[in-house]
């Protein structure tokens, strides 16, 4: 009988339960809206109701004299302040940087989307606030409105920014013009697709807000505010928007119900409040509501992509073309001209195309600004390319698994760089596909097809295999004390939003230092008791934190064993850290932690780590999906989804299949349920949960994972990341599947995101009418 080796209890690799989730599950969680200041004033934002047009504000006074109100804030009383910056400055294809319009914290004179704030009212409750302001009158005189993100470049289009003489917002280009029309020119075939990357709103169960506090003896602010990472937003609030020195403010951020990138960025409420507190002396508390997040939040994705893939007589890939124009809104939101360049370098994606040239182009309009969501770019990438492969394989004459077999990188050829300089350190692409391929029985799906087709059902067999870039270059400083009761506290600056952090960190710090996970608090989210942090985005708190938290956890060994040695007369070669002491090896002579730290000096007590990372990480898998839609009513409901993902290193593979199942129901949702949809007048028609479709229970298959590690080998700890993969590998494995079945069961040869009930019906309609 084969000997079973137990999992460990702590350290990498265990999977460890959450140590979060009692607090949560019942009721103990603390968010931004539990905390409630004593004086605690509410505010309420004045926002437009029409996409462009010229303002002028009245009813003021009577606002100002309503019951209860302290304050109402317009674009005069702020005069002084910076707007709301946008910090993805990239250089362009002609050389120069991206220029980023003005964004005023509230408009003076023209507003630019629905939603877009014009006023903002302080007063003893949000009930009072929001009466007030109902009695602000704004008289809007109407202004030409451009919605859509390609018909943005039309001549003739209306201009959301009139003195630029543009819609267009930025442009980039990657790869070798030359290089790639000579590899077309000589292609046996050519695959082309054009695909249309849906807008996206976020949908955080917990909703943005904030508390801004105000010491006038200290002249310091504090805001409560559920964040990404409060240092990155304590640097632009104070060095772009208020003008003060970054000591002045502290940043608090409690439990954060999710993040996903939208609660990166600082947004205009919170130095309005801030400024609001200082001015009035009272705690002021902002609170967006359900409807208001879907014009008020930064929204996701909305690129229309046109991508060409040529061919050799074998079906070796020789170059890619690709085409993309990227929605930007109504003004550059935080990083919002980042996501469509970091998205463009991993166009090339897991395969060996020797010749690249891509076009991004970002578009003006009069909607909501578009920033980082899940993925971030990444997402967006993958779509247009695994699609694409698919399209080359029926081109080409041979099956979606073979082209992608005859076109990996292939790991001999590793590290490996892609025509963006993207440099892959490790990866077995076709191994994890023909895992997945195993595991999901590809081989049986012919027979179900019939199985399906006997119920009057399509089924349809999806694949997609992706690479991704994350974990950026750079580091995470990670500080750890025992504390004179021989508990142990660490401090470090990413931010949870829900990933447990608390639980993959005290995991690697109770294997090093022998203790039980129920020992260890970790402390984020306060600026001034965390020194420094980059935040949570771009699946970086693990790779980047991690092997931090491991040379301070070593380090700290190092001072308890010295100081055990001494005390046990012995060396600290001899000792071992177990159960809350520290034994020699071998023997019952021990001390415990608790005695020990009592009598270390403060200084020995506390150490540092922070390693620093040169380049990205790439973890890569495949997704296969299989799917049945229902041609009388169009709807898609999933039989079998399997996922076989390299990670480099499992920290937990509780948590880790929570993350990668998390990214894949966000991307059910994107594929065949969410859309984000202005009229012409630029009314979000979207704009509540009626209107907007979320993954509910029943629209999400059991979803089989499982991981193939190939270790990375520039990260100190061979850890690749995970936070984003599972929405990278889904869309295109899903929407694949879709048209896979649609091809079959209909001849339907283009279906779009999202594929929702209506959009699958009326494409069978369509193709039979073609058809005859």
């Amino acid at each position: 009988m084969n000997q079973m080796t137990a999992p460990p209890k702590f350290g990498i690799g265990a999977p460890v339960r959450r140590v979060e989730d009692a607090a949560l599950v019942t009721g103990r969680g603390r968010y931004v809206d539990d905390i409630v200041p004593a004086g605690v004033l509410a505010m309420t934002v004045v926002r437009s109701q029409v996409a462009h047009a010229r303002i002028t504000l009245g009813g003021l006074d009577a606002a100002r004299a309503a019951p209860g109100v302290h304050m109402v804030l317009t674009s005069a009383d702020l005069e002084g302040y910076g707007g709301v910056p946008c910090k993805a400055i990239m250089k362009q294809a002609n050389g120069t940087p991206v220029v980023p319009p003005y964004r005023p914290l509230l408009c003076g004179e023209i507003v630019k989307h629905v939603g877009d704030a014009v006023a903002a009212v302080v007063a003893d409750t949000l009930a009072a606030a929001e009466a007030a302001a109902e009695l602000i009158e704004i008289e809007y005189d109407t202004l030409p409105a451009v919605i859509d993100t390609v018909g943005a470049l039309d001549p003739g289009a209306p201009l959301a920014w009139p003195e630029r003489g543009t819609n267009l917002a930025f442009e980039y280009a990657f790869g070798d013009k030359g290089k790639t029309e000579a590899a077309f020119a000589r292609a046996a075939k050519v695959a082309r697709l054009e695909v249309i990357n849906n807008r996206l709103v976020c949908n955080y169960m917990e909703p943005r807000g904030c508390i801004a506090e105000y010491d006038a003896g200290t002249e310091r602010w504090t805001l409560t505010v559920g964040t990404q990472g409060g240092h990155g937003m304590r640097g632009i609030l104070a060095g772009d928007i208020l003008n003060v020195d970054p000591s002045r403010i502290r940043i608090i951020t409690p439990d954060v119900g999710g993040g996903f990138g939208p609660k990166m960025p600082v947004y205009r409420e919170y130095p309005i409040a801030m400024i609001a507190a200082e001015r009035l002396g009272k705690p002021v508390k902002w609170k967006c509501g359900r409807m208001e997040h879907f014009v008020a939040d930064a929204q996701g994705r909305d690129n229309v992509t046109t991508a060409e893939l040529a061919l050799d007589a074998d079906g070796k890939f020789l170059a890619l073309r690709v085409d993309l124009i990227a929605a930007a809104g109504a003004y550059f939101h935080q990083f919002g001209p980042f996501i469509p360049w970091v998205g463009a370098t991993m166009s090339t994606g897991v395969y060996d195309i020797p010749a690249l040239e891509v076009r991004v182009r970002g578009t003006f309009s009069n909607t909501v600004p578009v920033d980082a969501y899940r993925g971030a770019g990444r997402p967006e990438a993958a779509y247009v390319l695994e699609r694409l492969v698919e399209e080359a394989a029926r081109v080409a004459g041979v099956s979606p698994v073979e082209i992608r077999h005859r076109n990996f990188i292939r790991p001999e050829q590793m590290p490996y760089t892609t025509q963006t300089g993207r440099m892959y350190d490790t990866g077995e692409f076709s191994g994890h596909l023909d895992r997945a391929l195993d595991e999901a029985d590809v081989a049986g799906f012919e027979a179900r097809v019939a199985e399906s087709a006997a119920r009057g059902l399509y089924r349809g067999l999806g694949l997609a295999s992706y690479v991704e870039a994350c974990a950026f270059p750079g580091s995470e400083r990670a500080e750890l004390s025992i504390d004179p009761d021989g508990t142990l506290t660490l401090f470090i600056g990413t931010q949870t939003n829900g990933q447990g952090h608390a639980t993959a960190y005290a995991q690697l710090i109770a294997d090093h230092l022998g203790v039980d996970i129920s020992k260890i608090k970790v402390v984020q989210g306060d600026t001034d008791a965390v020194k420094t942090g980059g935040g949570t985005g771009g699946s970086r708190s693990i790779p980047l934190g991690m092997p931090s938290i491991d040379v301070a956890s070593r380090a700290l060994v190092e001072k308890i064993k010295a100081a055990a040695a001494d005390k046990l007369e012995t060396s600290p070669a001899d000792l071992e850290l177990v159960g809350g002491e520290v034994r020699i090896v071998g023997t019952d002579r021990s001390v415990s932690l608790a005695t020990l730290a009592a009598a270390m000096p403060a200084a020995d007590r506390t150490t540092e780590g922070e390693v620093k990372q040169t380049e990205c990480t790439y973890p890569n898998g495949t997704h296969i999906v299989e799917v049945e839609i229902d041609p009388e009513t169009g709807v898609t409901s999933f039989d079998r989804y399997t996922i076989v993902d390299d990670f480099g290193v499992t920290v937990n593979p509780i948590l880790l299949a929570g993350q990668v199942h998390g990214g894949v129901v966000q991307s059910i949702g994107q594929a065949i349920l969410e859309n984000t949809l202005y009229d012409a007048d630029g009314q979000l028609i979207t704009a509540s949960l009626l209107d907007y479709a979320l993954p509910r229970a029943d629209d999400v298959p059991s979803i089989h994972f499982e991981t193939r590690n190939v270790p990375s080998t520039t990260n100190a700890m061979g850890i690749k990341g995970a936070g984003e993969a599972g929405t990278i590998g889904a869309t295109p494995a899903v929407m694949n599947a879709v048209a896979d079945a649609l091809r079959r069961g209909a001849g339907v040869t283009r279906i779009d995101m999202p594929a929702t009930p209506l959009a699958v019906w009326a494409a069978i309609r369509a193709a039979g009418a073609a058809q005859g």
